[in-house]
């Protein structure tokens, strides 16, 4: 598609209020920061939900609290994250996808996160995957190394994936995957046929994988859950300040912006 699609991750798992001040936690936060952002141009959002101390919960409650108001305000796709947080069972980090939200990341692999790691074997990924598939809910095959995009051939030989297949690249996460052009283009080698992607620059990465992202025809992913600086030394005032520049950027490069209802149709999503 000779489009940019724009994915918002609106607060992530890690990131505290104390860290970002803008940072929305609540369900009605996600849902307003949700709508500002499909208006500024994001065609997704990524969605972490948070518990009543701002921390990670993978509550089915919180969650569909968050998507049923974010959908009652907005008609942008909702990807939900099945990666949850550090210390999550399997279990906790799949139980939402039950409530049928449009998209969900599905982690191909165990991964080092800084000074702790998040766990995800074969048969976990086999696990989640038929729950997606049960759900009718469109997998992001999350990849935080070369090895993840090769893991998810395993899936898709075993008819578990179906295209068109979505990736998204998270790199410069610490103690992971670096981002340069040489690492994201190997990525991008390692995708099958019929294979989209979005590059996730985390922290210092933000700007250039919005770069790289639009030089090598893949979609773009910001947010707070990515980053929580606008600019050196300056915090971001809000999600929609990431998904606005992401929109010039994009228009600079004479690309139009995605709507919703194109990724619908792109993904053959509900409502295509």
């Amino acid at each position: 598609m000779a489009k940019m699609v724009i994915t918002c991750a609106l607060t992530g798992a890690e990131t505290t209020k104390a860290q970002a001040p803008a940072l929305p936690v609540t369900p009605e936060e996600l849902a307003a920061s949700a709508e500002e952002c499909c208006k500024a141009g994001a065609a997704i959002v990524h969605l972490h939900a948070r518990g009543e101390d701002g921390g990670p919960t993978a509550d089915v409650k919180v969650f569909k609290k968050a998507i049923d108001l974010i959908r009652k305000r907005t008609d942008v796709v909702v990807e939900i994250t099945t990666g949850g947080a550090v210390g999550m069972t399997p279990e906790e980090r799949i139980a939402p996808v039950a409530l049928e939200p449009d998209m969900a990341s599905l982690d191909c692999g165990t991964v080092n996160f800084g000074n702790d790691y998040i766990v995800n074997t074969l048969p976990i990924m086999r696990q989640f995957a038929s729950e997606m598939n049960k759900h009718k809910v469109h997998p992001t095959l999350e990849c935080f190394d070369v090895s993840h995009v090769q893991s998810s051939h395993i899936l898709i030989k075993e008819g578990l994936i179906k295209p068109p297949y979505h990736y998204g690249f998270v790199m410069q996460v610490p103690a992971a995957l670096s981002l340069t052009p040489k690492t994201l283009g190997y990525m991008m080698d390692q995708m099958p046929a019929d294979s989209h992607f979005t590059v996730m620059g985390i922290g210092r990465a933000h700007i250039p994988g919005i770069c790289l992202a639009i030089a090598a025809g893949g979609y773009i992913r910001v947010g707070f859950e990515d980053n929580i600086y606008y600019a050196k030394g300056r915090l971001a005032k809000s999600n929609t300040e990431f998904v606005e520049r992401a929109v010039r950027m994009s228009k600079e490069a004479q690309l139009e912006i995605a709507t919703p209802g194109d990724v619908r149709k792109l993904f053959g999503l509900r409502g295509a």
